[in-house]
């Protein structure tokens, strides 16, 4: 490894004991690690006895804010997994703990994908899946979203349903978990379509888990959380998902986002990409920083799309990226390498209080 020329700089003025030392140091440190930008070590790898949740505890709605235990707003930020039946090789303890001490992520997003080749033909294996990274969330003191990643949720009630109760009987005692009960609903009606779908399946939830925070998708692929917030579900909890793809969603669904907090309605950004809708493209940096300006000013939660390894600018990493974790900055996209950067240091602080035993 090369030494940096700042380092030589200031070797020029230390006494030759002090560098030999340093000498030495730099070669053990070196000698851990690959010339070729090696696994970065997770800080903060210990267990420590307080966890995320901990500090944050039982989340609920008050007015237009999701707040903590303490009746304070709440912003969680982390990553989403991709569709489970395509990167489900990303579905596993390891990842999710990687996700946690490297990446210091608050909150991690399972997609259920529902179809094709999903859960709709294979309930069994994409459920350990989802459950695979609940326990693990769970385990680490982070929180989930259980997301029923679908475009025809309303076609399928019952099937819905069925699965929202099963996950709220298993889970529905722990303040880890969040729902998301439709993904992105197309252009369809909130009114006939999407708000009778979200009553039936809130309502089974509510009777097994009465706490736990709910998001509901809105109109055009969640973003029409304007309309709504004309007329909003009557049941406590209750968020509404706002998606948006920083290259093609810009000021004027952030126009509507001010609407919808003007009229009462929480807002939950469960997925986000940094590029293009088509989730390639071009990486608009500038678009994604005036987001997270805004979802900051307001409290909003976020996590982005998403950990995969497809050829896509979305993905947060390279093909054939580990799927454990454990990635090195090279295994990493740019979008990978920007959000990484951008959750750490916003997560900073309570992780650090973490480690002080705060709470």
């Amino acid at each position: 490894m090369k030494t940096p020329s700042w380092v030589l700089n200031i070797l020029d003025f230390m006494p030759i004991r002090i560098y030999i030392l340093l000498l030495v140091c730099l070669w053990f440190s070196c000698s851990r690690t690959s010339s070729s930008d090696s696994t970065i070590v997770a800080q903060n790898s210990l267990e420590p006895e307080k966890k995320i949740v901990d500090i944050y505890g039982q989340l609920r709605v008050d007015g237009n804010k999701i707040v903590d235990k303490n009746g304070a707003p709440i912003l969680l930020r982390g990553m989403s997994l991709f569709w489970s039946q395509w990167m489900g090789k990303y579905y596993n303890y390891d990842c999710v703990k990687w996700l946690r001490d490297d990446w210091k992520c608050t909150v991690v997003r399972i997609a259920l994908g529902i179809e094709p080749d999903g859960y709709l033909a294979n309930p069994d294996s994409e459920l350990v899946k989802a459950r695979t990274v609940i326990d693990a969330c769970r385990n680490l003191g982070i929180y989930v979203i259980i997301d029923w990643h679908d475009h025809n949720a309303h076609t399928r009630t019952a099937l819905a349903t069925a699965f929202f109760r099963n996950i709220a009987l298993s889970y529905g005692h722990t303040p880890n978990v969040i729902y998301e009960i439709f993904n992105e609903p197309t252009q369809i009606s909130w009114n006939d379509d999407i708000k009778p779908y979200a009553e039936t399946v809130i309502q089974n939830i509510r009777s097994i888990d009465p706490d736990n925070l709910i998001i509901v998708g809105t109109p055009t692929w969640s973003q029409d959380v304007d309309i709504a917030s004309m007329n909003q579900l009557l049941y406590d909890n209750v968020a509404y998902s706002l998606h948006f793809y920083a290259a093609t969603h810009k000021q004027f669904l952030r126009n509507k986002a001010t609407i919808a907090l003007n009229n009462g309605a929480a807002l939950f950004v469960s997925e986000f990409g940094t590029c293009e809708s088509s989730g390639s493209g071009i990486l608009d940096s500038s678009e994604v920083e005036n987001w997270l300006d805004f979802l900051e000013n307001n409290s909003i939660s976020w996590c982005n799309w998403s950990i995969a390894d497809k050829n896509e600018t979305s993905a947060a990493l390279k093909s054939g990226a580990n799927p454990k974790g454990g990635w090195s900055l090279s295994a990493l996209t740019a979008s990978g390498f920007f959000i990484r950067w951008k959750i750490q240091s916003s997560n900073d602080t309570i992780f650090a209080l973490l480690q002080n035993g705060g709470g």
